[in-house]
């Protein structure tokens, strides 16, 4: 059992590291830093000498060779497999442990089949050339990974809140569908990110001057095609660009809307006061970070905390829901 709740507590920590790190990888544009999958011009590491260089321009002569970037995906690529390996021995401990661990095991094979599939997401952005609808599917996948395991992570060292149990059904209901605005809005901005669309309008709450600028939802949210073009393989336009950004604007105002709502329900219980203080301070970090991103045109440290405070949303989120969730017998 000790075995099994250092794990996940282990495990927990390091999908949060790859989830910001993919991020990093993803911002600076080191996500086909290696044109094959899962190893890098061939091999397991990055070509370095004159010979190597040499040999995997002869092997992949379509590619520029950019070490500092073939490292950033390569490190991801690590931290990811180690990541796999630990989830993997929760499986097999949660298969035999069945009677001892709190919860459920077949939410431990689950979590190993997501791990599986975030693997292949993995592969297919590298050979399907970042197309933005698996590069978005890839990031939701990094954030179910992490609330998946924040839950059994909270199950085995957090406690669970009798008091909170006995909510009305309306107010669980209400924390409950908090998770599906937080990863409708994480979709959102990874549609935005990976579409290149996060500068597409420079200041705020205004559009290049306009509430509603002229927008084309059509070819923005089509979710078929490839990097930068329609699905007619025409290059997206500014309006494409623009409609993408302006409904994530919109997204973030239903969901600081939302959550504000959530956390008035939490002020009736004293024992959330350090998970609604959380809320409180998360989600005026990520509006905040939102604005100085269009402000300060992306600059890489910030856009990058921006994805960890979504990551630190998803753990609050799980926790509190989790608390409010009987124990499994």
């Amino acid at each position: 059992m000790i075995w099994f709740k250092n794990i996940v507590l282990a495990a927990t920590m390091l999908a949060l590291c790859v989830v910001v790190f993919g991020a990093y990888v993803r911002l600076t544009d080191a996500g086909l830093g290696c044109p094959d999958w899962p190893g890098c011009y061939g091999t397991l590491t990055v070509p370095e000498s004159v010979a190597a260089i040499e040999k995997a321009q002869a092997n992949y002569p379509e590619s520029s060779i950019d070490n500092k970037k073939a490292w950033i995906e390569m490190i991801h690529r690590y931290i990811a497999a180690i990541l796999g390996f630990l989830i993997l021995t929760l499986a097999v401990l949660a298969y035999r442990k069945k009677d001892e661990i709190n919860v459920k095991p077949s939410l431990v094979y689950g979590l190993l089949g997501l791990v599986i599939a975030q693997g292949m997401l993995g592969m297919w952005t590298v050979t399907e050339l970042l197309m933005p609808i698996i590069v978005s599917l890839h990031l939701l996948g990094g954030m179910t990974t992490l609330g998946l395991l924040t839950y059994i992570t909270h199950r085995h060292w957090g406690t669970v809140s009798d008091i909170l149990i006995s909510l009305n059904s309306t107010s669980v209901k209400f924390i409950r569908f908090a998770f599906v605005i937080l990863f409708i809005q994480i979709f959102l901005g990874g549609w935005t990110s990976t579409n290149y669309a996060a500068l597409a309008c420079t200041d705020f709450p205004t559009c290049h001057g306009e509430l509603i600028p002229p927008m084309d939802f059509s070819n923005g949210f089509s979710l078929w095609r490839e990097l930068g073009v329609t699905s007619e393989g025409e290059a997206l336009t500014l309006q494409a660009l623009q409609a993408i950004q302006w409904v994530h604007r919109v997204g973030a105002l239903i969901f600081v809307s939302y959550f504000i709502y959530i956390i008035y329900l939490m002020t009736k219980f004293r024992s959330c006061n350090l998970y609604r203080n959380l809320l409180v301070i998360v989600i005026g970090f990520q509006f905040i970070i939102g604005i100085l991103n269009l402000l300060l045109h992306l600059p890489l440290a910030l856009a990058t905390m921006h994805n960890l405070g979504a990551a630190l949303l998803v753990i609050i989120t799980v926790i509190i829901n989790s608390r409010i969730t009987p124990k499994y017998d």
